[in-house]
C-alpha cells in the first residue's frame, strides 16, 4: 500500500516535465510542416510563373514568326504576280524564296509549271540553267516533304520503261503493285502508267487503292492524275477510305535513257497539309478510337 502515493508521485512528476517538452515538439512539428508547407507552395508558384512566362515567350515568338512570313508572303507573291515582271532570273528567285518558306502551306504547283512554261519558250540564254534550279528546288521540297511522311507511314519507288510502255498492246503499263499498313490498316495500292509527256516531263498515272476495314468489305479508291516534278506530297495527296493518304511524286525522268522513277508515300490524314482540312467523319472516327483506348 506504501508503494501507491510514490507510484503516483512518479507519474505526476514525469507528468510535469513531459507536457513543456511535449508542447515544444508540437510547436516544433508545426513549425516544420509551416516551413515545408511554404517551400512547396512558392515551388509550385515559381513553376507556375516559370511556365506562364514560357507560353507567353512561345506565343509571342510564334505571332512575330507569323507576321513576319505573312509579310514576306505578301511582298513576294506581289512581286512575282507584277505585269512588268517578265525576268526570268527574278521569277525563279522569287519561287525559290516561296517553296522554301511556304512549300506546307499553300499550293505552288500552278507558278511552278506557269513559270516552267515561260522558261521553255523563252530565248533567254540562261533558260537551261533557270529550268535546272527550278527542277532542283522541286525535288528538295519533294524529298523534305517525303522524309516526315515516310518516318510516320510508308514508301515505296517503282522504275518506268518507257520503251515497254511503247510496245505494250494495252497501251498502259502497270508497276508491281504494293501492300502497306499503317497504324493497323492494311492497303493495297496498284499503280498503271497510261502516258508519258516527255516535253512537260510528266506522266499520266491511274492509282487504285484497296482499304481493308475491320468488319465491313474493302473500300475501292481510283483517281486518274498526272504527275511531274511540281508536285508535292503533302499538298497533292489523295484521300483513301480510312483518312489516310497517297502521294506519287516523280523523283527522276530521263528521256535519255527511256526511264523514269516514281516514289509513292502513304501516311495518316493529319500529316497532310494545311489546307487539307480532315472530314467530319474522319474527326469522329478518330474521336471515337481515342475514346476507345
Amino acid at each position: 500500500m506504501s508503494d501507491e502515493p510514490a507510484q503516483r508521485d512518479f507519474w505526476s512528476k514525469l507528468q510535469i516535465i513531459l507536457m513543456p517538452i511535449g508542447g515544444l515538439f508540437t510547436a516544433l512539428a508545426v513549425a516544420m510542416v509551416g516551413i515545408i508547407g511554404s517551400g512547396m507552395i512558392d515551388r509550385r508558384q515559381t513553376a507556375d510563373t516559370n511556365a506562364r512566362l514560357y507560353s507567353e515567350i512561345m506565343s509571342k515568338r510564334e505571332e512575330s514568326e507569323t507576321s513576319l512570313r505573312k509579310d514576306m508572303l505578301v511582298s513576294v507573291i506581289q512581286s512575282y504576280l507584277q505585269p512588268t515582271s517578265k525576268e526570268l532570273g527574278t521569277r525563279v528567285l522569287n519561287i525559290e524564296l516561296l517553296a522554301y518558306n511556304f512549300n506546307d502551306s499553300i499550293n505552288l504547283k500552278p507558278l511552278f509549271l506557269d513559270l516552267a512554261r515561260n522558261i521553255h519558250e523563252s530565248t533567254d540564254e540562261h533558260a537551261p540553267e533557270y529550268k535546272q534550279r527550278l527542277q532542283r528546288v522541286a525535288r528538295e521540297i519533294a524529298l523534305k516533304q517525303s522524309l516526315p511522311l515516310e518516318s510516320r507511314g510508308a514508301l515505296f519507288v517503282r522504275q518506268v520503261d518507257f520503251d515497254e510502255l511503247v510496245h505494250t498492246k494495252k497501251g498502259t503499263i502497270a508497276l508491281e503493285p504494293a501492300t502497306v499498313v499503317i497504324d493497323g490498316a492494311k492497303s493495297e495500292i496498284a499503280l498503271r502508267v497510261l502516258s508519258v509527256n516527255p516535253v512537260d516531263e510528266t506522266m499520266r498515272l491511274r492509282m487504285q487503292v484497296k482499304t481493308a476495314r475491320p468488319g465491313a468489305e474493302a473500300l475501292t479508291t481510283s483517281v486518274v492524275f498526272d504527275v511531274g516534278f511540281y508536285d508535292f506530297p503533302m499538298i497533292d495527296s489523295t484521300r483513301l477510305g480510312n483518312g489516310q493518304r497517297c502521294a506519287v511524286t516523280l523523283r527522276n525522268f530521263s528521256a535519255k535513257d527511256n526511264a523514269a522513277q516514281l516514289a509513292t508515300v502513304c501516311f495518316p490524314g493529319e500529316f497532310a497539309s494545311l489546307k487539307d482540312r480532315p472530314y467530319y467523319d474522319e474527326v469522329l472516327r478518330q474521336l471515337k478510337q481515342v475514346q476507345s483506348d
